[in-house]
């Protein structure tokens, strides 16, 4: 196990903190650690159809390209992951989702984030009256399942919680 002796320089930032810390190691050197404090996340497959899933296209500054994955979003203060992704549903595509299923939790840099990604599938999937939010969806698109296989081998999908919750519901094997 490694202690935290103390925290070297820190960054706090709407949306996360990141911290270098000075630290044992479990062979009783001392080391350094970078520890990021993030809010949990909520993710959802929407199903459309048994043949279609609703996806997200935004703009990623970190990579500088637009991506596609799908409805995600961070947990508000006192929201439960359930909550979230109703909420985010409905923020990024302007869908309700009669039923949702949980698929699984995952952290998704385990190394240095304490993050944590629920991520569910969606169905009977309702046109809600509302706005998408345009400050972070350029587009809601509708995908066939048959299609997501060819976009996944041709690099037109990157994102780690869409491969894993596609692959987790067998829809790419």
């Amino acid at each position: 196990m490694e202690k935290k002796i103390r925290t070297i320089a820190s960054l706090s930032t709407h949306s996360f903190s990141a911290y270098l810390d000075e630290v044992v190691l479990q062979n009783n050197q001392k080391g350094q650690r970078i520890r990021i404090d993030h809010p949990e996340a909520s993710a959802i497959i929407p199903f459309v159809s048994d043949e279609e899933i609703l996806m997200v296209r935004q703009y990623r500054y970190a990579l500088g390209q637009e991506t596609l994955e799908i409805p995600a979003g961070k947990l508000d203060p006192g929201e439960n992951p359930d909550q979230c992704i109703r909420r985010e549903l409905l923020e990024e595509t302007g869908y309700e989702a009669g039923t949702i299923r949980r698929v699984c939790t995952y952290a998704p840099a385990l190394g240095y984030s304490n993050e944590l990604i629920h991520i569910y599938s969606g169905y009977q999937l309702r046109k809600a009256d509302s706005v998408i939010d345009q400050r972070e969806i350029a587009a809601v698109e509708k995908i066939p399942v048959q299609k997501l296989k060819q976009m996944i081998k041709e690099g037109l999908i990157l994102d780690g919680k869409t491969l894993l919750g596609l692959s987790l519901l067998r829809i790419i094997p």
